[in-house]
């Protein structure tokens, strides 16, 4: 049984963890099923990372880190090239990911919320980089994790492990938003990707994976105002009308 459940609804992907029992933890079979959810989005213009249930993802599973414990050298390094994949998947997918996080958001489940372009919390979501706490390290998430709450913060909560509050994960910048409607919140995010041009949204999106030189700069805009989309947004906005791709 699918531990994923992935749903098309318009313009829209919700890629939804399917194990509320399990606090939506990881297993080796989530993993492999998150990492190709997101190596092919096809043409969706947003896709929502969600979890079933009163939590967004609790980290790894207990079973699972159970078994790691007769695992070789060898095979953890697998392992953990399996959860490196996944998350650069999620990091590079060409659609802009929008996390909601509610409830528990702890270790590897804070890596996905790092990994996200815009994370939305609940005002119950709770985070934590534990891994010290059980005698191991939060590496495969921390590059991720560096991009968004810098080495400061990470000084501190991955040294002591400790849980933190929602109003301290957006302090520290691993959230966009706290809202205490959090659907409402993600509808009006989705709403805000999807008024933008679908290739444009897309191409902005590669200006932070890929940062231009000073050519590659302006080739990309110049490419986007001479296309058929730059030329539609900008005829759109002078003559005061809504562009084709809002109908």
């Amino acid at each position: 049984m699918s531990a994923l459940r992935i749903e098309r609804d318009g313009h829209l992907l919700r890629v939804t963890l399917a194990r509320p029992e399990r606090r939506n933890a990881f297993d080796a079979g989530l993993i492999q099923e998150l990492a190709g959810a997101f190596a092919d989005v096809g043409d969706a213009r947003a896709v929502v990372l969600a979890g079933e249930g009163p939590s967004f993802c609790a980290g790894a599973d207990v079973e699972w880190q159970r078994s790691s414990i007769d695992l070789t050298y060898e095979e953890n390094v697998e392992d953990a090239h399996r959860l490196y994949r996944m998350l650069e998947s999620i990091f590079g997918c060409p659609a802009p990911v929008v996390a909601r996080v509610q409830g528990f958001a702890l270790g590897g489940g804070s890596g996905l919320t790092a990994c996200a372009d815009i994370a939305v919390a609940g005002e119950d979501a709770v985070f934590g980089f534990s891994e010290v706490r059980l005698g191991i390290i939060p590496a495969v998430i921390s590059p991720w994790v560096r991009a968004r709450i810098g080495p400061a913060a990470m000084r501190r909560y991955f040294l002591t492990g400790e849980r933190f509050d929602a109003a301290t994960a957006l302090r520290i910048g691993l959230v966009d938003d706290v809202a205490p409607d959090l659907d409402a919140a993600i509808e009006r995010v989705v709403a805000d990707l999807l008024a933008g041009g679908p290739v444009s949204v897309r191409e902005a999106k590669r200006l932070v994976l890929e940062p231009p030189d000073e050519d590659d700069a302006v080739a990309r805009a110049a490419e986007r105002r001479t296309n058929e989309e730059g030329q539609e947004g900008l005829r759109a906005f002078l003559e005061k009308r809504p562009a084709s791709w809002l109908g």
